[in-house]
């Protein structure tokens, strides 16, 4: 009986400690993968500083928000949305588009703090240097009011709103 007894509980000492090894396993997993999230995290955020990202295909993520604050000189409203934003900085010029939503006023506010004014005079909008995306349509631009700035060294902003949509479409580039 003793015999048995004893059986009995090294078996259920074992059973404990194969149980306790795997819930050990786990937490040791669910560790890991954390650390290894937050790392990559980190990794990617050390990277935007050597190399911002744009991401043109998804709106409104944390770099596109980090971008229009970078270009644009206006904090985030919370009628600024579809931020969407590229770039091409590959060569010996570079551009930038954006494209996003926002109420009229702040279509202001971005004309007045970038010094953009009417520019009637202007007839190439720089279309050659601008890529085609669902969110930047050329066709529409070119029917809205450009409002430019010169900087220099061939240094440019454009920029045209839509009333409409009230979508804003943003062209920063140097020559």
């Amino acid at each position: 009986m003793i015999s048995n007894f004893h059986n009995y509980t090294i078996s259920v000492f074992f059973l404990f400690l194969l149980f306790s090894c795997e819930r050990i396993g786990n937490i040791g997993n669910e560790f890991s993968h954390h650390l290894k999230q937050k790392l990559n995290n980190e990794v990617e955020l050390i990277m935007d500083k050597v190399s911002p990202k744009f991401d043109a295909n998804h709106p409104d993520t944390e770099f596109n928000k980090k971008r229009f604050l970078d270009f644009l000189k206006v904090p985030l409203s919370p009628d600024i949305k579809n931020i969407y934003c590229f770039d091409d900085a590959i060569g010996i010029d570079a551009d930038y588009q954006f494209s996003f939503n926002c109420h009229k006023s702040t279509a202001e506010l971005i004309r007045k703090r970038n010094n953009l004014k009417i520019d009637t005079a202007t007839s190439d909008f720089a279309f050659g240097l601008q890529d085609e995306f669902p969110w930047w349509s050329k066709k529409k631009i070119e029917q809205l009011q450009l409002y430019s700035w010169k900087g220099e060294q061939e240094y440019y902003k454009y920029f045209w709103y839509d009333n409409k949509e009230q979508k804003a479409y943003f062209f920063d580039f140097d020559l």
